[in-house]
């Protein structure tokens, strides 16, 4: 949307709702964090409404905030070999439930966030809901609302734990049968916590704890390769050139 777009909805939505809504503004894209207890109320609305129209839902995802802001990686002092190798912070699976990072920015852990499409008025929406619980995190369903949503809840479900009440089919959609755990958890191993294998003997797939070694991993690196010197000397001959 544009700025002028953004602005409009953004007011709108703050003369409708008011304080239900905390309505925020970035880069041209509109957001509106809403309670838990007045979702449906609110989806309604937006779809409904000839103000909003909002009839399209299209994606749902949840997101885990522990250790929001916090990094591993060195990425303000990189020098050209490349940015840092050591661990310095607590990023994702580096650390058990006991363990996890305090004083986050983020005083609830669990989020479900919704985008929304107005076809009639060309418009965006983000809408972002908080779970109360961390230890069970639990948000309303909005299959009543747009039915669509029925396997990206399940998603959500399957990945982060997010229970979403009124859901008519909830399970997991992505894991193995008896998987254990929600793999986009933060506190949830990077190397995972079994590995499958066939047993010939058995006849049958096993389970064993995994086996393999946690190492740091490199995100990016710069080099001077030599196909990215060449990109750069041709893009200098042909900025001369012009």
């Amino acid at each position: 949307m544009s700025d002028t777009s953004a602005a409009s909805l953004a007011e709108q939505l703050v003369a409708r709702f008011g304080d239900t809504l905390n309505v925020s503004s970035v880069r041209q894209e509109v957001t509106a964090e809403v309670a838990a207890g007045d979702l449906i109320a609110v989806a309604t609305a937006l779809r409904d409404e000839p103000a909003f129209r909002f009839c399209e839902l299209i994606d749902l995802c949840g997101i885990d905030y522990l250790g929001y802001g916090q990094t591993e990686w060195d990425t303000e002092t990189v020098s050209g070999t490349g940015f840092s190798r050591g661990v310095e912070g607590q990023a994702q699976g580096r650390f058990t439930w006991a363990e996890r990072p305090r004083g986050v920015n983020q005083p609830r852990r669990f989020a479900a966030v919704i985008h929304l499409l107005s076809i009639e008025h060309n418009r965006r929406l983000r809408l972002r809901v908080f779970c109360e619980d961390d230890s069970l995190p639990m948000v309303p369903s909005l299959t009543l609302v747009w039915p669509g949503v029925n396997w990206f809840e399940r998603e959500a479900f399957d990945l982060y734990g997010i229970i979403f009440d009124g859901h008519p089919d909830l399970r997991r959609i992505l894991t193995d049968y008896g998987f254990v755990g929600h793999p986009f958890r933060k506190d949830f191993p990077l190397i995972g916590n079994v590995e499958v294998r066939y047993d010939p003997e058995q006849k049958r797939v096993i389970y064993e704890p995994v086996s393999i070694e946690p190492r740091v991993l490199v995100p990016r690196t710069i080099r001077n390769d030599a196909d990215l010197m060449q990109a750069k000397a041709e893009a200098a001959d042909h900025w001369r050139e012009n």
